[in-house]
C-alpha cells in the first residue's frame, strides 16, 4: 500500500499511525485512571459511613448506662411518693431516650424464648413457663441499628 507512495507521503502515514497509537495509549490511561478514582471514591464514602456508625456507638454506649440510672431513680422516686422529683427524672428520662432512639437505639425484646443472639440468660429457675421462657430481666439489652449494642441479662424457666 505504502510502495506507490512517495517518501514524505509514507513518513506522514508513519507519522499518523503513531500518534494515533499514543492517543489510543493516553485515552486507555485516561479511561483506566477515571475507573479508579471513582472505585475510590466508593470506597473513602463506604469508610466514611462507618467512622460515623461507630462515633455514634461510642456514645450511645456511653450513655446507654446514664438510662440504667434514671429508670432505677424513677422506680425510688414512685417507691417514695416523690411526685416533683418523679416527674422531673421523669422528663430527662424521656428525653435521652428520645435523643439515644434518634441515633438508632432500640430496646431488644424479651418476651417469650430466650434467643442467645440478643440475650444473656444469667440465671434459670424452675417456673410454671415452658422451658426456655424469659421470666425475669434483669438489665435491659439494647441494639443499635442491627448491631447489638448490649444483650438483655434475663433469668429463663427451667421448666
Amino acid at each position: 500500500m505504502t510502495d506507490n507512495l512517495p517518501e514524505e507521503e509514507v513518513e506522514t502515514v508513519d507519522e499518523l499511525a503513531a500518534v494515533l497509537k499514543e492517543r489510543d495509549d493516553y485515552l486507555d490511561a485516561l479511561q483506566r485512571l477515571k475507573a479508579e478514582f471513582d472505585n475510590y471514591r466508593k470506597r473513602v464514602a463506604r469508610e466514611e459511613a462507618v467512622l460515623a456508625s461507630r462515633a455514634s456507638e461510642r456514645l450511645v454506649r456511653e450513655l446507654v448506662p446514664v438510662l440504667d440510672d434514671l429508670e432505677r431513680a424513677l422506680e425510688f422516686a414512685a417507691a417514695h411518693e416523690e411526685a416533683q422529683l418523679e416527674d422531673g427524672v421523669r422528663l430527662v428520662h424521656r428525653a435521652l431516650a428520645d435523643a439515644l432512639t434518634k441515633e438508632g437505639l432500640a430496646e431488644i425484646a424479651t418476651d417469650g424464648k430466650f434467643d442467645p443472639h440478643t440475650q444473656e440468660a444469667l440465671l434459670s429457675q424452675p417456673s410454671e413457663a415452658e422451658e426456655g421462657t424469659v421470666i425475669q430481666v434483669l438489665q435491659k439489652g439494647y441494639l443499635l441499628g442491627d448491631r447489638v449494642l448490649r444483650p438483655a441479662r434475663v433469668v429463663i424457666s427451667s421448666g
